[in-house]
């Protein structure tokens, strides 16, 4: 709730005007809520929900059909996961979210650990392997029936190498009998066994008081919190875009080798460049292919430390090679960043090749193909020549001011009044729902929850998304707006 009631007396923050809501201003909006219908229980979920930092990451880890994908389903609550009773079911990481004793995470079901495998399975152990590099904390499943395998040996080495807390989850312990068995488990060096049957729920509750225990609070903040840090920005694309060429560019010298080959640039690459008096933190990235589930070997892993730079950046400078059609491996670019919650930057490279009739064609494809982003700052650059660099800074500071921009309760409240007066939400099924009112839970990227009188539709979503747009800039940042529906009207 610290994004809502700020020390007392402080009516703005450092954004000036777009500032989080003063004690005053929440009690007011509290109490809007109150004469709604809405219980205050029901009103604090929802903006937690909503205004939520990242939460911590469990991963669950072990070797082919230990009962990994059972568990999750346990925890979470409901059947997703895919269970099926034999190994390899499970390939991808799959991240759900949880909560146990009103603390709330992410939990990633990953496919089977094996040693010395090749095709798919290789790709499956190293997906497994990035979900625990990633993770705050390690669920480590063992068939206590089947007891330590020398798989099992080779996981608990390379948990240890990673350094992440671990739980270690005796699975398929039915009973007292089976306590037994999962004693022999202490042997693993990972301390105390915690004997759970996750099909039928069994010591379930025991092992996640202990999963509690090793998770963070919240997880370490990785961009945007450092006194005087450089912010961050990612440079993300598909091969052969030119994406190394502008990092050395805009360092002034040859920080990162380049070649026309595509794929060259198989390691994330940081470099602190100062540009317009300010210094920033460049990250340079291997090119995002089709199919990256199909790959192998270095490039698998380079597409997966690409994903992870861009959760680790503030801002995504996404390159488009503006001398060939828009693909739609640029559009799934795209939808990653703004699905990651990055600010977003487009820059269409290879300007200086460009005839007109091609660039009038390049105009035509992005008001077609880019539409979803039709908000984000656009930059059309030459990272050979250095051709309209200096455009490039104030177009990351525009995005990143967007980002972090705030809405104050009450100047949202008479927008969406206004909004609501003259554009109603279309009637359906004999009723016409009403947005009753709303707030901004959170930033980085903008969060807002309303609250209305009914379900309503997508179309009217975005359509509130653009008016936003339109009355508070929010350029260059995706906006999440989530809507609690009132279930019954509460007494005056």
């Amino acid at each position: 709730m610290n994004d809502h009631i700020p020390s007392e007396g402080s009516g703005e923050n450092e954004h000036g005007e777009l500032g989080a809501a003063d004690a005053t201003e929440y009690a007011a909006f509290m109490e809007l809520a109150a004469v709604e219908g809405f219980d205050a229980e029901e009103i604090e979920g929802a903006l937690d929900e909503a205004g939520h930092g990242p939460l911590p990451v469990l991963a669950v880890v072990g070797r082919p059909n230990v009962g990994k994908s059972t568990l999750v389903n346990r925890i979470i609550g409901r059947r997703e996961a895919v269970v099926e009773d034999k190994p390899g079911v499970t390939r991808d990481r799959v991240t759900y979210e949880a909560e146990w004793a009103g603390r709330r995470f992410k939990i990633v079901d990953t496919g089977g650990w094996e040693q010395d495998v090749l095709g798919i399975d290789a790709s499956v152990a190293a997906q497994a392997e990035y979900a625990i590099e990633a993770a705050d904390a390690v669920v480590f499943v063992v068939d206590a029936k089947v007891g330590a395998t020398d798989t099992d040996e080779a996981v608990v080495r390379l948990l240890r190498k990673a350094g992440k807390p671990v739980v270690l989850c005796a699975n398929k312990v039915d009973g007292l009998s089976g306590e037994a068995d999962a004693t022999s488990l202490w042997a693993l060096g990972l301390g105390e066994p915690h004997p759970v049957s996750s099909l039928h729920g069994r010591g379930t509750g025991d092992m996640l008081d202990a999963v509690l225990e090793a998770l963070p609070e919240a997880p370490a903040q990785t961009f945007g919190v450092g006194v005087g840090g450089p912010r961050r920005i990612a440079l993300i694309g598909r091969p052969n875009v030119g994406k190394s060429s502008l990092l050395n560019k805009v360092a002034g010298q040859e920080r990162v080798v380049v070649n026309e080959v595509a794929g060259t640039t198989r390691d994330p690459v940081d470099e602190l460049i100062e540009l317009g008096g300010v210094t920033w933190k460049f990250i340079d990235t291997a090119g995002i292919r089709k199919r990256v589930h199909l790959q192998q070997g270095a490039d698998y892993y380079a597409s997966l430390r690409t994903a992870a730079a861009v959760e680790k950046a503030e801002v995504a400078v996404i390159l488009i090679d503006g001398s060939e059609n828009i693909s739609i491996q640029d559009q799934r670019i795209v939808t990653m960043a703004v699905d990651a919650g990055r600010a977003i930057v487009l820059a269409y490279n290879k300007w200086d090749t460009l005839d007109e009739e091609r660039r009038y064609y390049l105009e035509r494809e992005i008001e077609t193909e880019l539409a979803q982003v039709a908000w984000a700052p656009r930059v059309n650059v030459s990272a050979r020549t250095g051709r309209h660099m200096e455009k490039l800074v104030p177009a990351i500071e525009a995005a990143l001011a967007g980002w972090e921009t705030r809405v104050p309760t009450g100047r949202l409240n008479a927008f969406l009044g206004e909004l609501v007066a003259a554009h109603p939400h279309p009637v359906r099924g004999g009723k016409q729902p009403r947005i009753l009112f709303g707030t901004q839970a959170g930033s980085k990227p903008p969060r807002f929850v309303l609250f209305a009188s009914g379900f309503i539709e997508a179309g009217y979503r975005r359509f509130i998304e653009r008016r936003l747009r339109e009355e508070f800039g929010f350029d260059g940042t995706p906006i999440h707006i989530s809507v609690r529906v009132r279930e019954k009207r509460g007494r005056k």
